[in-house]
C-alpha cells in the first residue's frame, strides 16, 4: 500500500482519471449547515442587510513561529513583505505559493499577529507546503497546526466571524466596547468585545463593507450572541454554506484549482512528505473538461487575478518562471444564458436522457473540490468555467472563470459544456449539453469595498 503521494502517483496510471473519479467523500469540510433560514433570504441580508457567518470550524489554522519566519514565508510568497518587515502588527495578506514553474498551489490568509507569531489560515495546500519547507530548510522557524478541519476531536484556538453587508459596521460599532476603529480593505486593528480582545479584519468577500473577527474560542457563544442581538434590528441572517460560498463569486475569489505539485520534479521530495491520507492525495475534479496531462488543470497567478500581488523584489519560488511568464489568460465571469439554464430544468419532465441537474445556489462544490469546465468559442477551447453559482440578488446563474486573454472583452458570447462524464457516484446519470453564456468582468458584483 502506498505511505505518501509519490508513492500513490506511481502506483496509478493517471492522476486525472484517478482523481475524476473520485466523490467529494470527506473532502467538505463545511460543518456549518447549508442553510440557517433560506438560501435565498441569507444572500438578500448581505447586500440589503447585514449577514454573519462562522469560519470557526471549516479552516485549517497553522502558527509559524521564529525569527527566521517572515524568511520563510518571503521565500514561499509571490506578496510584498515590506510592511510586514517594517511596521508592527496586526497585519494580513493574501499570501499566493507557487512551485517553481510560476504556478499556484494555493493562497491563505497569513495574519501577523506577534513579534515572530504568523497563523496561516485557511485550506491545507498551502500549509502543508509551509510546514514542508519550515522542515528541510536551516532557518529558525517552527510550525504546528492549531486546528485542521480534517482531524476528527480538534477544537479551534480561535471564533472566527464575518460580518458583512450594508449595516455590518452599524452593528460592530453597537457590539464593541469603546468605539469601533476605521479599518480599510485588507487593513487589521485590534478591538475588545465584553472585554475580550479581538482581532479584526477588514474584509469585504461578497463586495460588500465588512470585518472578519477573531478572538479566543473560549468567547465563540459569547460574541455571537451579543452580535446577532445587535444585528436583529437590521434584519442580520447567520450565513448556510450555499449563501456563503457562493458570495465568492460575484466578489471573483477562486475556489482552489488543482495544487500544481503533481509531476514537477523538484516537488518530489514534498509528494514523499505528503502521506496518502493528505488531501492532495484524495483530490476530486469535476466538470466537463478532460485532459490525460495534470498540469493542464493548473493555473497561474496572472489569470487568477494576482498579478498585483505579485512582488519581483525579493527571491521567491516560482520568481524567474513568472518573470518570463506571459498572460495568456484573464479572469472573467460568465453570465449563463437563462434560457438554455432553464432548458436544463425543462430536461427533467422530458422523455430521454436529463441534463446534468444545476442545484442551486452552490452548484459544483457538491460533487467535486475543483471544477473545470471547457469554455468554446467557434468551438475551440479558450478557457475554463471555473465556479458556478447563483445569486439572487442579481438573478443570474454565473460562474468566475479564466479565458484567453484576446476573448476577454465584456459581452464576448461563447458556449461552455456542461456535464460531468466520470465515474463518481455522487454525480448522476445525464447528457452533457452546451449552455451559451456572456463575458462579462470581474469582479461582477461592485461596492463596499471602496467604502471601506
Amino acid at each position: 500500500m502506498a505511505e505518501n503521494l509519490e508513492n500513490f502517483l506511481q502506483s496509478i496510471q493517471n492522476p486525472v482519471e484517478t482523481f475524476r473519479n473520485n466523490d467529494l467523500g470527506g473532502l467538505d469540510q463545511y460543518v456549518f449547515p447549508d442553510e440557517y433560514t433560506n438560501w435565498i433570504e441569507e444572500q438578500r441580508a448581505v447586500r440589503e442587510s447585514a449577514g454573519i457567518v462562522d469560519q470557526s470550524f471549516h479552516m485549517e489554522t497553522l502558527r509559524i513561529e521564529g525569527p527566521e519566519a517572515v524568511d520563510l514565508l518571503a521565500h514561499l510568497g509571490i506578496n510584498n513583505f515590506t510592511r510586514i518587515r517594517t511596521e508592527d502588527p496586526p497585519q494580513a495578506i493574501n499570501l499566493v505559493v507557487c512551485n517553481h514553474e510560476g504556478y499556484v498551489i494555493g493562497d491563505v490568509i497569513l495574519f501577523y499577529l506577534g513579534e515572530e507569531t504568523f497563523d496561516a489560515v485557511g485550506e491545507n495546500y498551502v500549509n502543508n507546503w509551509i510546514k514542508y519547507n519550515a522542515g528541510i530548510s536551516d532557518l529558525d522557524v517552527t510550525t504546528r497546526s492549531l486546528y485542521d478541519p480534517y482531524v476528527e476531536g480538534g477544537s479551534p484556538p480561535d471564533f472566527r466571524f464575518q460580518i458583512q453587508g450594508p449595516h455590518a459596521i452599524d452593528i460592530m460599532e453597537e457590539v464593541v466596547d469603546g468605539s469601533l476603529p476605521e479599518i480599510p480593505f485588507f487593513q487589521m486593528d485590534t478591538i475588545e468585545i465584553d472585554g475580550v480582545q479581538t482581532y479584526a479584519l477588514g474584509h469585504g468577500m461578497a463586495a460588500m463593507p465588512g470585518l472578519e473577527i477573531f478572538g479566543p474560542y473560549e468567547a465563540h457563544d459569547d460574541v455571537l450572541e451579543k452580535i446577532l442581538a445587535a444585528g436583529e434590528q437590521y434584519g442580520i441572517r447567520r450565513l448556510g454554506s450555499k449563501a456563503y460560498k457562493t458570495g465568492k463569486i460575484g466578489s471573483g475569489w477562486f475556489v482552489m484549482s488543482v495544487p500544481a505539485i503533481y509531476e514537477n520534479d523538484e516537488m518530489k521530495g514534498y509528494r514523499e512528505w505528503l502521506d496518502i491520507d493528505t488531501i492532495e492525495a484524495q483530490l476530486s475534479i469535476g466538470g466537463s473538461y478532460v485532459s490525460d496531462d495534470i498540469t493542464d488543470y493548473y493555473m497561474d497567478p496572472l489569470e487568477r487575478g494576482w498579478g498585483p500581488l505579485i512582488d519581483f523584489d525579493h527571491d521567491f519560488i516560482g520568481k524567474e518562471a513568472l518573470q518570463e511568464m506571459d498572460q495568456e489568460r484573464e479572469r472573467v465571469t460568465f453570465v449563463w444564458n437563462q434560457e438554455d439554464v432553464v432548458d436544463v430544468y425543462a430536461s427533467l419532465f422530458r422523455e430521454g436522457e436529463t441534463k446534468k441537474y444545476i442545484d442551486l445556489p452552490d452548484t459544483a462544490n457538491t460533487w467535486s473540490k475543483t471544477h473545470y469546465d471547457t469554455v468554446l468559442k467557434d468551438g475551440e477551447h479558450v478557457g475554463f468555467s471555473k465556479y458556478p453559482g447563483y445569486l439572487y440578488y442579481k438573478r443570474e446563474m454565473l460562474s468566475l472563470g479564466t479565458i484567453d486573454v484576446e476573448y476577454s472583452d465584456p459581452g464576448t458570447e461563447v458556449t461552455f459544456i456542461w456535464g460531468d462524464d466520470s465515474k463518481k457516484r455522487g454525480v448522476e446519470r445525464h447528457q452533457q449539453t452546451e449552455i451559451r453564456a456572456t463575458v462579462a468582468a470581474s469582479p461582477y458584483v461592485r461596492g463596499g469595498r471602496k467604502d471601506m
